[in-house]
């Protein structure tokens, strides 16, 4: 293992200088940044749409047969009362008013209907919008005092937690170790694809053998893993500056709201735990993608498996609920202590703080097992895969006697 660090400095090296490796560190946060302006101006067009419209006048008749509707306010809205349905339908169908809106007796039964001049798909909606209005702002004046703030919702509500007798905030609690399952997500899709193919490059370019005169296949493989580690922790690192120098200068223009940090809980169990669940996931992944890799002959065919391990890995997301609601139920116990799921159930479960201390001992040690045999089977893969161009390894061959050329 004396050219460990030779092999290791190689290959983060040879990553840093590649273009593809800071373009694809750069199109992330642009695109995000990107789809936040589209929906930041989007949303910010339709307001101001709907502000227009609500501006907008237009002649407008009722009928109120609930006798809900404020009279005064109605005709400050300009709205005229006519006794007559059929009258109020035909006065539209004519073109002598805009709309006409019909309030039924019981409005719990039957519903209020407007018959109106066809506006555009978008803008009809103004009319059940000065409808609707019109209702609830007489049903409002009906009332005084603190039935007007119930049934405007006007009133807020303040919870405040304890646990062992102290202030708990669980939502705040959560941010901290949250945040590794997102770096966790972002640096398989960003770097799974690598992983994989980072053991057969040299396989397809057929020096591998000149290679291996003078390193070892496991001083090659370990060290290609733990390039991969750096790089994608060296990513995380430079995605998240960038991110938080984006929020805190623009936040105020996209309209964001501004986050206290001094508030956030921070718990540094369950923050250590997240780190070592995410650095020890991440180091399973990882050596799970070189197995594949280096027993397949192509990239392309290696590739051909990179998205069956993304669906073992982040299926468990789909039950994510089931997680925060029930931990206690057999199949988030299994997913959990499966070690091919266990990362997203081991990390969700960590962040919301229901994981028991004897599920972290167990959920850790199979977890910690496993990526020792997944990096042993790796290594022991690539020993037959180096000399293999034509065909792919099957388990019988890798778990085998060695061949003689390898190292």
């Amino acid at each position: 293992m004396h050219n460990l660090g030779t092999v290791y400095s190689f290959e983060v090296v040879r990553t840093l200088k590649k273009k593809s490796f800071w373009i694809t560190l750069m199109v992330f946060p642009i695109m995000m940044v990107a789809l936040g302006s589209v929906m930041y101006f989007s949303n910010k067009t339709t307001e101001e749409k709907s502000l227009q419209m609500s501006k907008e006048k237009f002649s407008t008749i009722m009928t109120d047969e609930s006798h809900i509707v404020n009279q005064d306010l109605a005709k400050g809205m300009g709205i005229q009362q006519v006794s007559d349905k059929q009258s109020g339908i035909e006065q539209v169908k004519s073109g002598k008013v805009d709309a006409y809106i019909y309030y039924p007796a019981d409005l719990a039964k039957n519903q209020v209907e407007i018959y109106a001049k066809e506006a555009g798909v978008f803008q009809n909606d103004k009319y059940s919008s000065v409808a609707k209005l019109l209702i609830t702002q007489s049903a409002t004046q009906a009332v005084t005092g603190n039935y007007q703030a119930v049934l405007t919702n006007h009133f807020n509500v303040m919870t405040q937690t304890y646990q062992n007798g102290a202030e708990y905030d669980g939502i705040k609690k959560m941010i901290a170790p949250g945040l590794f399952l997102v770096m966790f997500y972002f640096v398989i899709v960003m770097f799974g694809s690598q992983a994989m193919v980072s053991t057969t490059e040299e396989k397809e370019n057929r020096v591998i053998e000149m290679i291996l005169t003078t390193v070892e296949s496991r001083t090659l493989v370990v060290g290609k893993i733990l390039s991969i580690v750096t790089l994608a922790l060296l990513q995380v690192s430079i995605f998240v500056a960038l991110g938080l120098a984006a929020y805190s200068n623009f936040y105020s223009i996209l309209g964001l709201p501004a986050i206290d940090w001094t508030l956030l809980f921070v718990d540094p169990p369950r923050i250590v735990l997240a780190a070592v669940l995410f650095f020890v996931s991440f180091l399973m992944f990882t050596g799970l993608l070189v197995t594949v890799g280096a027993a397949a002959p192509t990239a392309k065919e290696a590739n051909s498996f990179f998205g069956f391990l993304m669906m073992l890995l982040f299926g468990p997301l789909y039950a994510a609920s089931l997680f925060i609601s029930a931990p206690e139920s057999i199949l988030v116990k299994v997913l959990t202590f499966f070690p091919l799921t266990s990362p997203v159930p081991m990390l969700l479960r960590n962040a919301v703080g229901n994981l028991e201390p004897w599920e972290v001992a167990l959920g850790l040690a199979i977890l910690l097992a496993f990526t020792v045999i997944t990096l042993g089977v790796a290594v022991r893969t690539f020993r037959y895969g180096a000399v293999e161009y034509s065909k792919k390894l099957s388990l019988g061959m890798i778990l085998g006697k060695s061949p003689k050329t390898a190292k």
